[in-house]
């Protein structure tokens, strides 16, 4: 089957396994051999699939060009399910239409089909998230990880007030990623250290070194940050809805806003070891079992043989 991905991105064709940038959504094409596409723009070959991802802040999307050259069309989740709903009226119903004229919609997670399907969309197939580390060694379990790694920025979105108070509870450096909704001052809290920007594959070497990880974000998104840190067997504390975090970290996921309990399991991944070598290789064996490269290829195979 020939695929090609559409976006804002400017990248066109193939993209190696080593893409210095190799989101989500870039390991999906390597995966699928697909090629990209600047959204709005006419392919220069014709293909079986053409996969949508509509850009956040300009949800126009022309459809009638896109079905000249892809025999299927569909939109793939981008954000929570609910992000349109923060466009203007007319732009909320031009997206649920056009969410209803594709073939299918991909979404990230098994809850956002319940969503899809409720609001009109007949065909929703899970896509699950993915990363292709390409040359880059899992860390494993070691006694000597240190820091506790805090994902998102002091946003509602991100929830890292949430993450970052629950971490206080533990003896150890703190850590944060600077995201794009980074707010002005954040560098002015006490013991918190923030890291520069860097690009994907830079972010999965670093990530590495942590002892643990908290994501207290209540979004249903694509869940990178739960799965990075699985990869390296990093534990992480988060909250449920999000396949990644509930999938791979079983014993270290909380209901979404009970900080008490997300508190309890935090200090014991630091005072009991032999809770927290279970929990980093239990994680580490769970990315392998359904986040591995062929796992991820039969969870596509069963999810698109209709």
């Amino acid at each position: 089957m020939k695929i090609v991905f559409f976006s804002e991105s400017q990248v066109r064709g193939k993209v190696p396994r080593d893409f210095e940038n190799s989101r989500t959504e870039f390991g999906w094409s390597i995966l699928l051999d697909a090629d990209w596409c600047p959204i709005n723009e006419k392919p220069t070959q014709k293909y079986d699939l053409g996969i949508i991802i509509v850009p956040k802040n300009d949800p126009n999307v022309d459809l009638d060009l896109i079905r000249q050259y892809c025999n299927k069309i569909a939109i793939m989740q981008e954000g929570p399910h609910w992000y349109y709903q923060d466009y203007s009226i007319e732009k909320q119903f031009n997206f649920v239409k056009m969410l209803r004229e594709v073939d299918w919609v991909y979404c990230h997670n098994k809850d956002d089909k319940l969503y899809y399907k409720g609001i009109g969309c007949e065909d929703v197939r899970l896509m699950r998230t993915m990363m292709i580390p390409e040359g880059i060694s899992p860390a494993g379990y070691s006694k000597d990880k240190k820091g506790v790694l805090i994902g998102g920025n002091f946003v509602s979105w991100y929830g890292g007030m949430d993450s970052y108070l629950v971490s206080l509870n533990v003896d150890d450096d703190l850590y944060i990623v600077s995201m794009g909704r980074k707010i002005n001052n954040e560098e002015l809290i006490p013991d918190l250290n923030h890291l520069p920007y860097m690009t994907w594959r830079q972010w999965i070497n670093y990530i590495g070194r942590f002892k643990v990880a908290v994501h207290l974000m209540r979004h249903q998104l694509a869940g990178t940050f739960s799965m990075n840190n699985s990869f390296h067997g990093t534990p992480c504390v988060g909250y449920k809805k999000q396949d990644t975090q509930q999938l791979l970290h079983p014993q270290t996921t909380v209901e979404v806003g009970d900080t008490e309990s997300a508190v309890k399991v935090l200090e014991r991944l630091y005072s009991d070891d032999n809770f927290y070598k279970e929990c980093s290789e239990e994680t580490l064996h769970l990315f392998n079992k359904y986040h591995s490269e062929e796992a991820w290829l039969e969870s596509w195979k069963i999810a698109n043989d209709k």
